[in-house]
């Protein structure tokens, strides 16, 4: 879709047992095409908002950092450190406008819709209720220092993708909740021997990968479960109503496409 900053990526219409809902793959159609750095958050976020979208649920493969977590396993994080530095990250350049509180974080009715939709049965994945996510700048992955101080801040997870794609969804009253499969170990956090030209380098252990696929593939019935469980229901959390000052006191109405500042010449 076209938006203010820039093409969209693609969005597709599906229809599963005559629920009705918009999948959109952030990293590109075919492949990974695109790292997180280079994903045009604003344009996505926009287009939903004006696909008349109300609930985004992400999808998030995000490396270990808290002993207790293992690859193959999904969770449900309910706060977020944000170690981005290039990425525009309001839709409020130059405005008085998006003075948001960020707690909670994530929309707490669409997180508890996911856990109630959670599958219990042999072979499911195992879900943590809940987690802190870093968002690193990337491409590149974190070095063993840098693990040890996201640590120390208390991230239980580190991936690229959450900011400030969550930020975002809050300025357009859109609720937001991730689902992260937690694909490797993050560096340093286990002696893992380096393994020339594998997926992470020898950050998964070979016998997890299975893990991994299974719960990766887990999420969008997951996620659609969740999705429909909602559909139709009337919002009533803080991101439904997160503009509402600003409304009340004037400063926007009610056409959010008015709302937005124009891009300043950066990637979106």
């Amino acid at each position: 879709m076209r938006t203010p900053f820039g093409p969209s990526n693609p969005v597709h219409l599906f229809e599963k047992d005559g629920f009705r809902f918009l999948f959109l793959s952030r990293h590109g159609e075919r492949a990974y095409e695109k790292t997180a750095p280079f994903v045009n958050y604003r344009a996505n976020i926009f287009a939903a908002k004006s696909l008349g979208v109300e609930r985004i649920i992400a999808w998030t493969g995000p490396g270990i950092i808290t002993e207790g977590y293992r690859p193959g396993d999904l969770a449900l994080p309910d706060d977020l450190l944000d170690f981005t530095r290039n990425r525009p990250s309001t839709f409020y350049e130059g405005k008085g406008i998006g003075f948001i509180r960020q707690s909670p974080v994530f929309c707490e009715t669409l997180r508890g819709a996911v856990r109630a939709c959670r599958g219990t049965g042999r072979g499911a994945p195992r879900l943590h209720p809940k987690g802190t996510y870093a968002c690193t700048e990337g491409p590149r992955l974190e070095t063993p220092a840098e693990i040890r101080f996201l640590a120390s801040a208390g991230a239980d997870m580190v991936g690229m993708t959450l900011c400030p794609e969550a930020f975002l969804a809050r300025e357009l009253e859109i609720c937001y909740a991730p689902i992260a499969y937690l694909t490797n170990y993050a560096e340093g956090v286990k002696p893992m021997p380096y393994r020339r030209g594998t997926l992470f380098e020898g950050m998964l252990p070979g016998e997890s990968a299975a893990r991994v696929e299974r719960a990766k593939n887990a999420i969008p019935l997951l996620a659609i479960a969740a999705a429909r469980s909602l559909s139709g229901k009337e919002r009533d959390c803080p991101c439904a109503v997160s503009m509402e000052r600003y409304r009340r006191g004037g400063m926007i109405g009610d056409d959010f496409r008015k709302w937005v500042s124009a891009p300043r010449g950066r990637n979106g």
